[in-house]
């Protein structure tokens, strides 16, 4: 099924705080509802919250289709400001909502435009499925058979509409018949890797083997890993590529020990706007992330505690970006813009 789909005027979306012990649909039909989802990460993933923002202008747009027009894009707008915010750095989400937005604009208000947005949020979520299918297809190439890769954080089917983008290359190349192993970092503190991408390579039968992040560097000094594949949830125009915290870490031992670094992500995830990646915003979240583990303490209550969610991965340790139009190598600055066009 799709990790987030509109039916019925309801978000409903694969609650990912829930795996991997409960397969559970969360619904949303307000605004409100949506932003919480994506803050609390129940819907989570740059593509997937490209989807999320979409959709959340269509929650709005519903909720307020009866007010004269000048409300009603007063309405619908403070709402997109709200869900744009919900978490600054993957730009797909702000993306998502700027494309629905347009329309709110040229249209006003009428049930024309609620068809629109519906319609609109429909092919974001569609093209997404597509998309990554198309980064699995160009970054297999990537990929020789009887490779270890190793991945880090989620980047499949659960943080995209479908399929997935770092996991869409090495679900491409296992369905190519390529013998592929991954190795899946834990990425604390939430245990996205744990818990969600090592969910997916179970249910896909994609031999895997769960490490903590702190043995990367050790399996990479013994000569088992020779990719290391990631999502990105920001990309600035010279390619240096915000991704979940630990992403830095990794390509830096990666590129000490001579492995590629491969960056997969739709085009969406490209800010031209941004020049390079001390500009982009990383997000920081609560403390207590760190602090407690499914309500279970794990740290002293007044220690203080630096948590941001993402690191910043300089161009220079990045190999290659997948994208749906291409890969992009060095130098980053004329290939992104290429693709971007």
């Amino acid at each position: 099924m799709r990790t987030i789909f509109y039916e019925d005027g309801l978000v409903r979306m694969i609650d990912q705080t829930k795996l991997p012990g409960e397969l559970v649909v969360h619904e949303c039909g307000n605004v409100d509802c949506l932003i919480e989802a994506i803050k609390e990460l129940r819907v989570r993933g740059a593509p997937a919250l490209g989807a999320a923002g979409a959709y959340g202008v269509v929650l709005s747009a519903r909720q307020h289709i009866s007010e004269k027009s000048d409300q009603f894009l007063s309405s619908v707008g403070k709402d997109s400001v709200r869900i744009s915010n919900a978490r600054p750095t993957a730009v797909n989400l702000q993306w998502g909502v700027a494309s629905q937005m347009g329309l709110v604009r040229r249209n006003g208000t009428n049930e024309a435009v609620l068809a629109s947005l519906e319609e609109n949020a429909e092919r974001i979520a569609s093209e997404d499925i597509d998309n990554n299918k198309a980064i699995g297809r160009l970054g297999s190439a990537l990929v020789d058979d009887g490779d270890n890769v190793l991945t880090h954080c989620n980047a499949g089917a659960l943080a995209c509409v479908g399929y997935g983008t770092a996991l869409g290359i090495i679900r491409a190349a296992h369905e190519e018949g390529k013998r592929i192993h991954v190795y899946v970092d834990e990425t604390r503190p939430l245990c996205q890797g744990s818990r969600l991408t090592a969910w997916e390579m179970v249910n896909e039968s994609i031999p895997a083997t769960l490490i903590t992040d702190s043995m990367a560097g050790f399996l990479m000094g013994q000569g088992k890993v020779q990719k290391v594949v990631v999502g990105a949830d920001r990309i600035a125009s010279n390619g240096d590529t915000a991704n979940k915290i630990g992403t830095y870490s990794l390509s830096v031992l990666a590129k000490h020990h001579g492995i590629p670094m491969i960056v997969a992500a739709p085009t969406s995830t490209i800010d031209l706007s941004i020049d390079d990646g001390s500009k982009i915003p990383i997000e920081e979240r609560d403390g207590n992330e760190l602090r407690y583990w499914k309500g279970m303490q794990n740290a002293p209550i007044g220690i203080g505690v630096y948590n941001p969610a993402f690191d910043v991965t300089p161009n220079e340790n990045i190999t290659a970006i997948v994208t749906e139009k291409g890969v992009a190598k060095p130098p980053f600055k004329e290939t992104l813009a290429r693709l971007k066009s």
